[in-house]
């Protein structure tokens, strides 16, 4: 295909993309206090029991709810349109390949949202429970000198938190796709995995202090799973890994 019909393509996967995701934004706007209510509800969680009857979210800036709720629209239209987003990119990349080299790949396909979206579970489930009661439970009802300390988060840091996390473990959980993808294509091997094994461990602790919060519970609750899927990694690339042609 000339270069011309090339950037002619392209622009339509583009087109389709950004349409996908615009609708999908708009549908998010409207469902977005459902939307935030879903977030918000591990915290709520944590602050009932802790005794606040009532827990709610505060902003302090007058713009601060309405561009909360342009995120909330952005991350649930992101959400939702990555699937059709991903289709695009496999409708442009699919005509340069050979037939082998489709079969070859669309299973990872198939994999990335899977990963993705048990990635966002993990996070809602069972990392933000256990962080946000640890982070909740330095609440002093008394305080030093009687000054008590109250949790009052902020709509916007919280939810800015929350889709952080969310996207980080949603995007980490595509390691053995991505670690499979270059065993397939002969860049690494299962035994260079197994090699670099104890390097890769800590590795994924470092990522998890970068991308998740300063305590023990999130970032092991990220670093974790990482170990997990890279041994994962290593099964699979071994399993297509280009086989030593024999003499």
């Amino acid at each position: 295909m000339p270069l011309l019909d090339h950037l002619i393509e392209l622009r339509t996967r583009l087109i389709w993309s950004a349409g996908t995701f615009l609708a999908c934004f708009g549908v998010a706007y409207y469902f977005s206090s459902d939307i935030y209510y879903f977030l918000a509800e591990p915290l709520a969680n944590v602050m009932r029991a802790q005794g606040n009857p009532d827990p709610h979210l505060i902003y302090t800036q007058l713009y601060e709810a309405f561009f909360t709720k342009i995120k909330v629209a952005f991350f649930g239209g992101m959400f939702v349109a990555f699937p059709m987003i991903a289709v695009q990119l496999w409708l442009f990349v699919a005509p340069g390949l050979y037939r082998s080299e489709k079969r070859a790949l669309l299973p990872f396909l198939a994999a990335t949202p899977i990963l993705f979206v048990a990635g966002a579970a993990l996070a809602y489930y069972f990392v933000f429970p256990f962080a946000w009661r640890f982070f909740a439970s330095f609440q002093d009802p008394i305080g030093g000198g009687g000054v008590p300390i109250e949790l009052l988060p902020k709509v916007s840091e919280y939810l800015d938190l929350v889709m952080k996390l969310i996207f980080a473990f949603g995007i980490t959980f595509q390691l053995p796709v991505a670690l499979t993808l270059l065993a397939k294509v002969g860049i690494t091997s299962s035994k260079q995995l197994r090699k670099f094994r104890r390097y890769a461990y800590v590795g994924m602790f470092i990522i998890a202090a970068i991308l998740a919060p300063p305590d023990v519970i999130t970032q092991s609750g990220l670093a974790l799973p990482l170990i997990a899927l890279y041994e994962i990694s290593i099964i699979s690339a071994k399993w297509v890994e280009p086989k030593p042609v024999e003499a």
